[in-house]
């Protein structure tokens, strides 16, 4: 952690699904096991001292504690740490002092989420923020700011019903399945990907009474794991191919860095469909579908993007809920003293060498 600490200010930096595309998103999208690695740039950095990259299907976060000059030139955060300078100029938002922590309680709450009120959100801040501390990018700063805003979404979820009828990206996506295809009862469904999305994904087919499931993964040991646990049929990626000739709806969850499937693995198979129409939909960032692939006439493909206009109505119906919650945030913040930007406010400990436990 470079430089001298006397004026430091508290900082956020970020773009969502609200503001840019799953195009845009998924370039900016760092693989979990890199995290640690791009948190240490920013940190080495002259003028910051601490950082925690916040890297979801629907956001890029960068939380910082900086000089306070450097507010005018956060867009350098996302230079270092994107290793590219093509993405300073997007539309973004920033936040410095006490709005980084109730955008953060927001964020943690599921308010600020695509599907409103989901609950990956938490657990992807709570490890994103333990990769920040075990690799010590992380001080008595940002340990405060994340231990409260867990604290305080917890809070907000158990005394709201901010999370009454919303599921998760996954099970929103099997949603939109259902609204294309109508009763799933009748579907052969083709789940590509075995990590914590697919997961939930597969579950919630399962739930629905999914005629059939097969589950595809680049691991055939991973994909046998979920497959025995769902009562589906496991394939390795490659042999699953195949088996599209007689899939209806196709769902790709997986967390691979570059596209999965391309139109000309695609293409041969529509020969022995006779003209059955064929469903995916892409909930991955970076995306697993080519483009292309809904150039094949009867492929019918659809996205983050194509989700977001599906769940932004349903977000629009909580508009009560989601103001109950914008004030209880407000005055848990102030019951925390939250209410100005400071040391002595924030009430830090000076010992920051203990380890935070993660719940």
């Amino acid at each position: 952690m470079s430089g001298s600490s006397s004026g430091l200010e508290i900082f956020c930096i970020g773009l969502n699904h609200e503001a840019a595309p799953v195009s845009v998103r998924e370039r900016m999208a760092i693989a979990e096991t890199e995290l640690a690695e791009r948190c240490s740039l920013i940190t080495k950095e002259e003028g910051f001292y601490e950082s925690v990259i916040v890297s979801t299907c629907n956001r890029i976060e960068i939380y910082c504690v900086a000089d306070e000059k450097m507010y005018f030139s956060l867009e350098k955060c996302f230079e270092i740490s994107l290793k590219s300078k093509d993405f300073s100029q997007l539309d973004h938002y920033k936040y410095k002092g006490k709005e980084v922590m109730r955008h953060l309680c927001r964020v943690a709450s599921g308010l600020d989420s695509m599907v409103l009120g989901e609950t990956e959100i938490f657990g992807q801040l709570k490890k994103s923020y333990s990769i920040a501390q075990s690799s010590e990018n992380t001080s008595k700063v940002l340990n405060k700011l994340f231990q409260s805003s867990f604290m305080i979404a917890k809070n907000v979820r158990t005394n709201s019903k901010i999370t009454r009828g919303a599921t998760s990206v996954g099970a929103a996506g099997v949603d939109l399945a259902e609204k294309i295809f109508g009763d799933l009862k009748q579907c052969n469904v083709m789940v590509i990907g075995a990590g914590q999305m697919g997961q939930m994904v597969a579950k919630t087919l399962m739930a629905r009474g999914v005629m059939a499931l097969d589950v595809a993964s680049r691991s055939l040991e991973s994909a046998t794991r979920l497959a025995e646990e769902m009562g589906g049929t496991p394939y390795q990626l490659d042999d699953a191919i195949g088996r599209l000739t007689i899939t209806d709806i196709l769902i790709t969850a997986t967390s691979s860095p570059g596209t999965l499937l391309h139109k000309a693995m695609v293409d041969p198979i529509f020969n022995k469909r006779r003209g059955r129409p064929l469903f995916i939909v892409d909930i991955a960032v970076p995306r697993d579908v080519d483009e292309e692939i809904s150039k094949i006439p009867g492929v019918y493909l659809y996205d983050m993007d194509a989700l977001q206009r599906i769940t932004s109505s349903a977000r629009t119906r909580r508009e009560e809920q989601i103001e109950i919650c914008e004030e209880r945030i407000l005055q848990l913040i102030r019951s925390h003293s939250f209410d100005e930007y400071s040391k002595d406010t924030y009430g830090f400990s000076d010992d920051s060498s203990d380890p935070v436990t993660i719940v």
